[in-house]
């Protein structure tokens, strides 16, 4: 309790330095530290007084055995590292990766650090097996809190270090931003008329979607992003010590608030809860954040280019989207009613805040008539809009403030249009709105009020041309096999009435046929009264064939929806496009010859045309994951990639790929600016779909400065990959490919026998993991399983990438990787060499291998140990520890060397501390998880139990940034 913070200074000027520090002077770091220590001290003032003494003497005790349980680790490891300076990649025929006495010598220092580790956490796992079921509980809330405030406190510190770059522009800018992108593009010799050409090309699309969910309470949310502020305001210099104590003071109260509040669920969201929290991001970030994304973007160009360009003159290159409402894949709680919701919703959200900026607008626009002029088109505007909406009696502003009665004119307008309704006064849609906007605009800009249009107006019209009344496009999902099973179904009953489906044919079939009926019926409806852009595409799960594309054609019309595209000069419908997602490692191989065929086909090239001969295709991470491996579902989905787009080159077809892509590595996860860099040359056309899963929207999105970065760097990648400055990956690949296409064939034929396929790894991973405990966690509206099956093919990736990070494993983020590089080495000589080679050129390769290093980094083979002991047969947790064990190490030293570092993620400082400080913090939790599994599996099966075990699984998820 003695111990202070340190956020107060008497030297105003120091402090200034530490945040505007250049990223090579180590001073940038210390304001990090002090935020971190200072949270600490805060949270252990917060504990004594809320639990006592006691419970923070076990939290040090715990923390300090844990500690000193990892230092003989990395002791070995700085050894290791001093003996193998030098050594090269083995390129000898048959050598492996470690000689044998290599392996000997680790051997020795494996056993005599084991004795020290087994030493250090039998006294931490005594320690917690004595503790009572409320006291587990509390030691686990108070390291997750510590998550927490440690995560907030690095993403404070990721502000201010953009907020330093930002000062510095003679430096080099950030690497992946907006400004270098353009640096680079203008060093290759792109004018600044081809940048913007290029740039014009440019569609980024982020679609967020429910699953896996946030495992954060919205409450709990709030109450971070409120502490989020409060750091940021102890950086606002000069900072009084009184300030820096009552800020101190509400940290305090946030913190004790923390520990007060439920962390777990007491009961599952529903699909409507989920549809809040897909929204949350639009008002808390993404409307402030827009404007800005395009500030940057001009400023970029006037700087690098010295064009000066305004902000509405640039291209729309971001556009949203959304499953959340739509995506019925494996949810029944998902239905009509759920789509309806999802898009009047999404309409309030939006409306809402249109009517929050004409408040503003007309709060700033106190112009009058009497002062300056306004265009004739205005005033006319003005006399329409009265004798259509209200008597001169109902006017609250003077007939001189004219932009102000127009706004409130307009405002009675967005008001009558929050409802899909017949209301004669609402807009008929958001080209009528943007159209009062933009007269408005025109008429400052004639009138000597451009800078009131920059600020009032601008960021409006920008909106209104992002997000029109929709929000963003809500997408379809369903099952390939639940469109196939309901199309049987209405084939047998229209074939027994002539071909009439008739209003009894609901009657006759399947429940589950029946909801698939009345969705398209419902979207029917939908489109006739929503923007025709909030529903476009219909994604088809798990595509293995063209004939589960054409099954969506064919419901479609049984069920009386239109999905061509259609325009009458007024509305311009895009229709609902069927959209495949290849997920599995024979689909992704399938995927391009299946939409030639599909392409080619009379049946289907009316639709393309109506399209604008258009097509979107989906791409699945984390099931080609779970189906082949890292390195073959990496590859495979290169190569699909890469073939799809011949295929559509070849049929006339402008082909959009959306990426699948998941929060954790195991699931495609990984930085996003460089896997849309390692993307085929020649094989993008600037428009992108990128998923933004549960589980990632709360730390890329809740705070807008860490939007916009986020924003930007996926533009930044998308205009790099279009236009390849330097040449960037201009050579020729065809040994890379071949080397890829021999490795990959390795690994998924270890990876299938050895986990797949292995009987005794579907047993190890459910006995040896918390995925059983998902349910208990109240995670997400949707099933873990597709269906009742214990089978890997029914389980969804999502818990399967769950259990393993949990349990520390992290198995799908780097399982065969390791045996086929070792394989590939051994072939001939030179084949190591290859690979340092792949490694710096080949940016696919590069991506591979580090997001391989991210992954297992985040593994603990010593803890991982702990939940083998769970798993009830001896002889199974033996055999597949073993091999689960051979192949991290094989993985680990084959990473090693080919980055030719000493350490995982040496290369990535700002990872490589961030982990290593939060490991001993994990740990205890992950003690805290085994002992309660082990607990509730001998017979202790209480709702006290249950809830503690949902505050780990929430820890460790906070501590490894990783839900599933």
């Amino acid at each position: 309790m003695g111990e202070t913070t340190s956020w107060a200074t008497g030297d105003q000027q120091g402090r200034l330095l530490e945040l505007t520090a250049e990223t090579s002077d180590p001073a940038k770091e210390l304001p990090l530290r002090r935020d971190v220590r200072s949270l600490g001290i805060l949270l252990g003032h917060v504990l004594v007084e809320q639990s006592g003494e006691a419970l923070l003497e076990v939290v040090e005790h715990l923390r300090r055995l844990l500690i000193q349980h990892r230092e003989p680790v990395r002791a070995e490891r700085n050894s290791d590292r001093q003996s193998e300076r030098g050594k090269e990649l083995p390129t000898e025929r048959g050598s492996e990766f470690q000689t044998e006495r290599q392996t000997e010598r680790h051997s020795e220092r494996q056993s005599e650090r084991q004795s020290n580790e087994v030493d250090l956490l039998a006294q931490a796992r005594a320690i917690i097996a004595r503790l009572p079921v409320e006291d587990a509980y509390k030691l686990t809330k108070a390291f997750a809190i510590y998550f927490e405030l440690t995560n907030l406190a690095e993403g404070n510190h990721r502000k201010r270090r953009r907020r330093a770059a930002q000062l510095h522009t003679d430096h080099a800018p950030l690497a992946g931003s907006f400004r270098g992108t353009l640096g680079r593009l203008k060093a290759a010799g792109i004018d600044a008329q081809g940048a913007l050409a290029a740039l014009r090309k440019i569609e980024v699309t982020p679609v967020f979607t429910a699953h896996p969910t946030e495992v954060a309470r919205r409450t709990v949310l709030s109450k971070r992003r409120n502490i989020a502020r409060f750091l940021e305001d102890l950086d606002r210099l000069p900072l009084s010590n009184s300030d820096a104590r009552e800020l101190e003071r509400q940290i305090s109260a946030e913190i004790t608030a923390l520990w007060q509040t439920d962390e777990v669920r007491l009961s599952k969201p529903s699909v409507t809860d989920e549809i809040r929290m897909g929204l949350d991001p639009y008002p808390m970030t993404l409307f402030d954040t827009l404007p800005k994304v395009y500030g940057e973007m001009a400023d970029s160009f006037r700087e690098v280019y010295g064009l000066t360009l305004e902000e509405r003159e640039l291209p729309r290159v971001l556009s949203f989207g959304s499953w959340v409402g739509g995506d019925r894949d494996g949810n029944p709680f998902v239905t009509a009613d759920c789509t309806r919701d999802a898009l009047q919703m999404a309409r309030k959200v939006i409306i809402d805040h249109y009517l929050r900026q004409i408040a503003k607008a007309s709060e700033l626009l106190s112009t009058s008539t009497r002062r300056v002029g306004t265009s004739p088109w205005l005033r006319q505007r003005v006399k329409e809009y009265e004798a259509l909406l209200v008597s001169p009696r109902g006017r609250r502003v003077s007939e001189a403030e004219l932009y102000r009665l127009f706004l409130q004119l307009v405002e009675i307008r967005l008001r009558a249009s929050r409802e899909v309704s017949s209301n004669s006064h609402a807009y008929g849609n958001c080209a009528e709105f943007a159209s009062d906007i933009a007269l408005l605009r025109d008429s400052l800009g004639e009138n000597q009020g451009s800078r009131l249009a920059e600020l009032a107006i601008d960021p409006l019209l920008c909106a209104a041309q992002t997000f029109g009344f929709h929000l963003h496009t809500l997408d379809i999902r369903q099952h390939s096999r639940i469109l196939s099973e309901a199309l049987a179904e209405l084939a047998g009953v229209t074939a027994g009435s002539g071909g009439d489906l008739g209003a009894g044919a609901a009657g006759v079939v399947s429940e589950k046929s029946r909801e698939t009926m009345n969705t398209f019926q419902t979207l029917a409806e939908i489109k006739r009264h929503y923007p025709p852009g909030s529903i476009r595409t219909f994604i088809i799960s798990n595509t293995q064939s063209e004939q589960d594309i054409f099954n969506v054609v064919r419901l479609a019309a049984v069920c009386g929806l239109r999905i061509g595209g259609s325009g009458d000069g007024r509305v311009n419908d895009p229709g609902l496009m069927p959209v495949p997602l290849f997920e599995s490692i024979e689909a992704l191989r399938s995927s391009a010859d299946v939409m030639r065929r599909v392409w080619k086909s009379a049946e289907y090239s009316a639709l393309l045309d109506s399209w604008g001969r258009a097509q979107e295709v989906m791409l699945g991470y984390s099931d080609s994951n779970k189906d082949g491996g890292m390195l073959t579902s990496t590859w495979e989905l290169h190569k699909a990639h890469r073939l799809l787009h011949e295929a559509a080159r070849e049929c006339g077809v402008k082909l959009r790929l959306f990426h699948g892509r998941g929060g954790t590595v195991g699931r495609g996860g990984g930085p996003t600016h460089n896997a849309i860099m390692a993307q085929p040359v020649g094989d993008f056309s600037g428009q992108i779909r990128i998923t933004e899963q549960g589980e990632v929207l709360n730390w890329k999105y809740s705070d807008p400065v860490l939007a916009e970065w986020n924003l930007e760097l996926m533009i930044a990648a998308s205009l790099g990959a279009l236009t390849r400055p330097g040449g960037s990956w201009g050579q020729d690949t065809s040994r890379w490919d071949e080397v890829m296409e021999g490795m990959s064939r390795k690994a998924f034929a270890y990876y299938r026998k050895n986990v797949a396929e292995n009987p005794d790894v579907l047993l190890y991973f459910e006995q040896a993991t918390p995925v059983n405990e998902l349910d208990n966690m109240q995670i997400g509206s949707r099933p873990a399983r597709r269906s009742q099956s214990r089978g890997l093919d029914d389980l969804r990736a999502i818990p399967w990438v769950f259990g393993w990070m949990q349990s520390r494993h992290a198995v799908p983020a780097w399982f065969g990787v390791g045996y086929a590089i070792e394989q590939f080495i051994a072939e001939a000589p030179g084949n190591a060499e290859c690979l340092r080679e792949m490694m710096a050129n080949f940016p696919l390769f590069f991506e591979l291998v580090r997001n391989v290093e991210l992954g297992m980094a985040k593994a603990d083979l010593t803890i991982a140990r702990l939940y083998a002991g769970l798993v009830e047969d001896s002889n199974v947790r033996d055999r597949v520890f073993a091999l689960l064990e051979e192949e991290f190490l094989r993985t680990r030293q084959a990473v090693l060397s080919i980055t030719g570092q000493k350490e995982l993620l040496e290369a990535n400082t700002v990872l490589f501390r961030s982990i290593r400080l939060r490991n001993p913090y994990v740990d205890p939790m992950s003690l805290v998880q085994v002992d309660l599994l082990r607990r509730k599996r001998a017979g202790e099966n209480t709702d006290a139990l249950n809830y503690a075990l949902g505050a780990t699984i929430n820890g460790i998820a906070a501590g490894l940034h990783n839900t599933g």
